[in-house]
Parts: structure tokens; sequence; C-alpha cells
């Protein structure tokens, strides 16, 4: 029998910023002290995001932007760079993914997942390639657990919030999922103008946790026909899609443990 790996001290922080938890876990052999600072390094930058994107802060550049009280060429680096994506991201979903479709602006359904990528990204340059930064059910993972196994994900249940409906696991994984079980049918589709249906819940996998969580988004407002179009994604892209008639689609490759 292969001896248990012995566990490293690591360090876990939650904090509440953009709304939801946000959870972060340090797994590398490193001083405590070392671990705290890229602990708060981690959380001032989430924190930094929320207040140049959130949409319920009138100071937000965001909120600025869309009352015209601030011009695209005065918003920082990071507004521009996140705006010019989320174009990207509107023709490469056919207008699906639409910052827009709501009638205001509003990049919510790729910043989260951006932010917690970034982080992760700083964290590796850091010399902290073992983690797991969950923002909201945005999962992004890198290296192994305090015990040196690969992380676990679990992917919530769309009808009940005790429960998962997959286990994921990897040691590099980007994990976004969209869905209505919480806000209700929030994802609008941006060709009616209306509340999407179809989906109850759209979990996308992949390289970058920004991107996954634009498509996991776009797959929500297609409705049914955004299976077939998250079938056609390339690869190392993968999804598990539940319907509001309660089906369980997913790709093959989709690395699911029990």
């Amino acid at each position: 029998m292969k001896p248990a790996a012995a566990r490293r001290p690591g360090l876990r922080r939650v904090e509440q910023i953009m709304g939801t938890a946000i959870s972060l876990d340090l797994a590398d052999d490193l001083p405590a002290a070392t671990l705290h600072e890229l602990a708060e390094r981690t959380f001032a930058w989430l924190r930094e995001v929320d207040a140049r994107f959130s949409t319920y802060r009138a100071d937000s550049e965001v909120c600025r932007l869309d009352r015209g009280e601030l011009r695209l060429a005065e918003a920082s680096a990071d507004v521009r760079a996140v705006l010019e994506r989320c174009a990207d991201l509107w023709t490469g979903t056919d207008g699906f993914f639409d910052a827009y479709a709501t009638g205001r602006l509003d990049p919510s359904g790729y910043v989260k997942g951006w932010a917690a990528q970034v982080a992760s990204d700083r964290l590796v340059a850091a010399g902290a390639p073992n983690h797991c930064v969950n923002a909201g059910g945005d999962v992004r993972v890198r290296g192994h657990t305090a015990t040196g196994d690969p992380w676990r994900i679990g992917v919530r249940h769309p009808w009940d919030p005790a429960a998962t409906c997959l286990v994921l696991t990897g040691t590099d994984l980007a994990v976004a999922t969209s869905g209505v079980y919480e806000r209700g049918h929030h994802v609008v589709d941006p060709r009616r103008g209306a509340p999407a249906v179809g989906l109850r819940s759209v979990t996308v996998v992949g390289p970058d946790l920004g991107v996954a969580d634009a498509y996991a988004t776009a797959a929500v407002a297609m409705g049914e026909p955004g299976i077939a179009w998250l079938d056609g994604l390339p690869a190392p892209w993968r999804h598990a899609v539940v319907t509001e008639d309660a089906r369980l689609l997913r790709s093959r490759a989709l690395p699911v443990t029990t």
C-alpha cells in the first residue's frame, strides 16, 4: 500500500467580494508569512476588480462609462482590455455573449472568471503553483492539494443546493458554471431581449477561466441550441449541461470522478 503523503500546512481564506464568497486555498510548502502575503495580494486584486467593474457601485468605472461620465480612452488599462475582450467574445459567440444584453453595460459574465484567472496566474508567477481560487463557483485550480492529490471540484446540482451533479478532478483546470438556480432566469437572450430558457445549468471547462465564464453565459443565453454550439467548440474545451427537463449531457473527455 502506498504511504499517505505528508500534508503541507498551506493556507485557506474566504472573503465576500463581488457579491459572492471567494475562497483561496494555497497548498504550497511556503513560510506562513509568505502565504499570508500572497493571500493578501490576491484579495487586494479582487477588491480592486470589484471597485472598477461593479455594476452596483455608482462610482465604479463600469457605471461611470455606462452613464457617459467617463470616456473609454480615460478608463483604466484593465477596463479597456476587458471590454475589448468582451467585444471579441461577442463575435466568437455569434452575439450571444453580449455585455449590453440587459440594456446597460454589464461585463460581469466575463469579469469574475477573468479576475480569478489573473489571480491564479499571479500566484504561479509568485512561486505558488499549487492552489485553488473559487470565485462563487468559477474555479481555477493548479497543481495539487496540500496532501498531494489532484483537486476535486464539485458542480452544484441545479435543483439541490446541498448536492453536486458532477465532481471533476485535475491539476490544471478552469471550471465555470452559469445557471438559473440562484438568481432565476437572469441571463438574457440578446436576440429576443428576454430571459433565456431551456438550460438549467452550463459548466464549461478549459484553459482560461474568463473565456470559460463567457462561454457558459453564452450557452445559457442560446437555450437548447447552446448544446450543439458547445459540442462544436475545439479541444481542450469541454462542458456539461443540465436542461430544464433534467437531462445531463456532457463531453466524453470531461474529467469526471466519483
